[in-house]
């Protein structure tokens, strides 16, 4: 089965429009507050004129409706742009591994009868003996395809590019049992937007789990080149779709599990990397998402309390679990106009974290920046007729790379001490070599 697409109409220019503040729309940026966040007391509506809004995390970009027919996979002579992505920080080398699962406890709730929940992730883990070992792509190719045509664009005009992920290779087994990081990405973005990140923590010894929530992505392929688009109806309220994350979170947790008993839950049995099951640590793991993934960890940890620390970047929290009390480590980190000051979600959570929390901004950032948009757009942006000045309302001031590293070393910095027990300066407060980043108190 092939899903129907769903396209964001309009023009390129009509959606930047559609997904900024007025001010934004205007060319104007500011690291001050620029529109009050979610009420209380309607969790569930989402205010598109504030720009952390998951409508939009792709608003801006995809404009174009996509037809999966008139898709061909076209001929690819590398005469276009390459893209080129963030390398990896940390020190070691970096495997990866796609699996497909399939949750036959559930019915998927974005399409019609009785179909299980199926599921793809990627693992981003610490490996040993690359050589011989492909580079994975950011997206395989047909997915690939259909969301560079939702960009307006084509394989012929732009070359997606390759991962530090070297496909199954070996796992770092001197390193121990690792620590567990999954992901979870905005409203109808693709797991991939998460790889800058993915792959940099696994580079420090993380194994880290990118999972895509089917039919609410954009696109998504499956094994034998089916591809899976969003399907979620309009208007579906922002609590019933974190619900459905947090139970596709739980139910990846539950695979994990059965590989590091040596199992292999994926229904084709490929093969997994060397050294997998016996590097799968249960009893440490986290959890970190951008825009309504980031609100997703807060709902997934009180699912399930295997989940022993969260990150949201730069996401608004829906429905009644910001207003449960959570005990574990949390971490709240934002763009430059956004925080508690200015989101009644944030302010909820804050208030019912009762074990360590930490709130900090990047300065200079803006939404899009805690995506693989960040190092991706301003590529594009002479194929996509974008000027600087919307380059900046898009992503703010602050440079691409930079904004990935400042993101991976804090993100590291929290894990590392929530996780490994290993205390980092940088959660202390203000560092001269983080001049972006402040600390909300």
């Amino acid at each position: 089965m092939i899903a129907r697409a769903v396209g964001t109409a309009g023009a390129l220019a009509v959606a930047l429009g559609a997904g900024m503040t007025p001010a934004m729309a205007a060319g104007k940026t500011s690291d001050k507050p620029a529109a009050t966040g979610v009420s209380p007391d309607q969790p569930d509506q989402p205010n598109p004129n504030v720009p952390w809004a998951p409508e939009n995390d792709e608003a801006p970009l995809h404009h174009k409706p996509v037809h999966h027919e008139s898709l061909t996979g076209g001929r690819r002579d590398g005469a276009g742009l390459q893209l080129n992505m963030p390398a990896p920080t940390g020190p070691y080398s970096v495997g990866m591994v796609g699996l497909h699962l399939v949750d036959k406890s559930r019915t998927d709730p974005y399409v019609f009868g009785s179909t299980s929940r199926e599921l793809m992730v990627s693992l981003f883990y610490p490996a040993t003996a690359t050589s011989g070992h492909y580079q994975a792509p950011w997206m395989p190719s047909i997915s690939g395809d259909h969301f560079l045509a939702s960009r307006g664009l084509t394989p012929q005009q732009v070359t997606l590019p390759r991962t530090a992920g070297h496909v199954l290779a070996p796992v770092n087994t001197k390193l121990g049992k690792l620590p567990v990081l999954l992901y979870s990405t905005g409203l109808h973005s693709d797991r991939a937007m998460g790889t800058a990140h993915a792959q940099d923590l696994a580079s420090r010894g993380y194994l880290v789990v990118m999972v895509d929530h089917t039919h609410d992505a954009n696109e998504v392929q499956f094994p034998g080149n089916r591809l899976e688009v969003n399907t979620m109806p309009a208007g579906a309220h922002s609590s019933d779709t974190l619900k459905v994350r947090a139970a596709d979170i739980r139910f990846v947790i539950n695979q994990l599990g059965t590989i590091s008993k040596g199992g292999n839950p994926d229904p084709g049995h490929p093969t997994l990397p060397s050294g997998l099951s016996q590097s799968v640590d249960m009893s440490r793991i986290g959890m970190f998402g951008w825009s309504l993934g980031g609100g997703a960890v807060d709902t997934a940890m009180q699912l399930d309390h295997r989940i022993a620390a969260g990150a949201d970047l730069d996401g608004q929290f829906f429905g009644s679990a910001p207003s449960k009390d959570l005990d574990r480590p949390f971490m709240l980190f934002s763009s430059g106009t956004h925080n508690r000051n200015n989101d009644g979600s944030w302010r909820t959570l804050w208030s019912h974290l009762k074990g360590y929390r930490v709130d900090i901004q990047l300065h200079g950032a803006a939404h899009l920046s805690f995506s693989d948009n960040e190092w991706m757009v301003p590529q594009e942006a002479a194929l996509l007729g974008l000027s600087q000045d919307q380059l900046q309302q898009m992503f703010g001031t602050i440079d691409p790379d930079r904004a990935v590293q400042v993101q991976c070393d804090y993100l590291a910095a929290f894990f590392d001490q929530e996780l490994r027990h290993k205390h980092s300066t940088l959660l202390d407060g203000p560092d001269k070599s983080y001049p972006e980043i402040s600390f909300v108190r």
